[in-house]
Parts: structure tokens; sequence; C-alpha cells
């Protein structure tokens, strides 16, 4: 049984069609960089995978189970938070907020939900300030204290949504590693959304690239390629690297204008 897999999976908004016939399979334990420009659809399929988006075609299974039927074995850090940046919660507070979800209000918590706040908490670096106000954090702590959230029920896939957004390079560096420390504890699969392949590379051992309603996975060798996404994009892509870092060029541009992940 596979761990997760997407079959020929197509997903549309209207008539747009954000996502083509996607069939893939991911085994437990990888982690998986994707990447792909703004607007293309990645955190749309990280949706799909917790069944908070229809499919149009195609089905995804998690775990046996189709897709937001096994949710509780899944740690989900989204892209924006819900909960005030004027809370004046602790961080040790809004995990726990987290562990009774269908709930309203701050729970009252058993033993064995402190051991599990406390636990999360430990695991995403965040118990030495755990009880300082959420809003006097560093922005790297506030998202080490998400990260908490997204553990606190110790699941078996974890989906991370631009969570090294906003974070300066070394900060950045930090959090990929205490990740990676989690993964080597936990065993846990990761699907990682990042808008910078760099920061990852080194930890992924597959890339999920997306454009223009294409996906493709592989090793990054085989996906960060002139070929690869030339094909993904429909027009001729170059992809520089350069003192252990990747450049991707649109060489179609008379600009020839180029960043770091995306065109």
């Amino acid at each position: 049984m596979s761990f997760l897999s997407f079959d020929h999976v197509g997903i549309r908004f209207g008539s747009r069609e954000i996502i083509r016939d996607f069939s893939a399979e991911i085994s437990e334990g990888e982690f998986i960089g994707i990447f792909g420009p703004n607007g293309v659809g990645k955190s749309t399929l990280m949706r799909a995978v917790l069944g908070l988006c229809p499919l149009h075609i195609g089905s995804i299974q998690f775990c046996g189970k189709s897709h937001g039927k096994a949710n509780r074995y899944v740690g989900y850090l989204p892209q924006s938070q819900s909960f005030s940046e004027t809370t004046s919660l602790t961080a040790r507070e809004l995990v726990g907020a987290v562990y009774h979800g269908e709930e309203w209000g701050v729970p009252w918590l058993s033993s064995t939900a402190v051991h599990c706040v406390e636990r999360a908490l430990e695991l995403s670096g965040a118990r030495d300030y755990a009880g300082v106000p959420f809003t006097l954090l560093s922005g790297g702590e506030k998202k080490r204290v998400m990260l908490a959230q997204s553990l606190i029920h110790e699941p078996k896939l974890l989906i991370l949504d631009e969570p090294l957004a906003s974070l300066d390079p070394k900060n950045q560096m930090l959090l990929v590693e205490r990740i990676l420390q989690i993964r080597k504890e936990t065993g846990l699969t990761i699907l990682f959304i990042a808008h910078d392949v760099n920061p990852l590379l080194g930890a992924m051992t597959r890339v999920m690239y997306m454009a223009e309603g294409n996906i493709a996975l592989g090793s990054v060798e085989e996906i960060i390629s002139n070929e690869s996404l030339s094909a993904l994009y429909g027009m001729k892509i170059h992809v520089l690297r350069a003192e252990g870092r990747i450049f991707i060029v649109n060489a179609e541009s008379k600009l020839a204008e180029t960043t770091c992940s995306h065109v």
C-alpha cells in the first residue's frame, strides 16, 4: 500500500485548469520540496490532500484512505494563521489551544494533552520561550511555535506551506535544520512548499515542481534542469548553478532576468 498517492488528479476553478492529470506516489519518510511560481496551485494541491479542495478528476489516497479521511495523521502549517497578532496568549498556551481543535476557546488540558504540548514544543525547539507572550517573539521563534502546533498530535505526514517566508537566511537555515532533526527523530513524511529551492538543497529526497498546470516529481538533478523545466513551462528555461546555488532563467526574455527558484 502506497503511503500517499495521486491518481490522475485534476483540479479546476470554474473554467481555469489548475492541475492537469497528475499521478505520483510518495513513500513514507520522504522529504518532498514543492516549488513553482505564485498562483500555480501548490497550496491548492496540499489542501486537496487534506480534503479541503474538491478534485475535478482522479483521486488522492493517504494511508489507504481517500483524501480528507485520515487527517488525524496529518500535521498542517498553513501559509497564514487565523489567530491575532495581538493575542495575549503565551507560546505554550497557543500550542495547547489547538489540542482540541474542534472546541471553542482555550481548553482544559489533561496530563496526556500537557505531555503532547511539551513534546511538540521540544521537537520544534520552542520550549525555551514557551512561557513568553506570542506577540513578543521574533519571526523565527513564532514560526517554531506554529511548527509545534502542527506537531501536537504526532502526525505521520507534515505539510508545511511557505514556512521560510519572511525569515532571513540564517533563520531559514536554522528552521530547515530543525525540521530535518524532527524527521530524523520521528520518521515523518514532509511536504514542504517553498519559494526558493536553495535552502532545501541537501535536505530533500525529491523535488515536485509545478508550472502551467503541469507537475514533475523526481530528483533535484532530474527536475531542476533545462529540459524538465522547459517542458513544464512550455518555453525555453535555463538552469544555472554557481557556488552551490541554483538560479532559473527565462531564456526567452529580453531582460533574461534571473530568479532563485521561479520565473
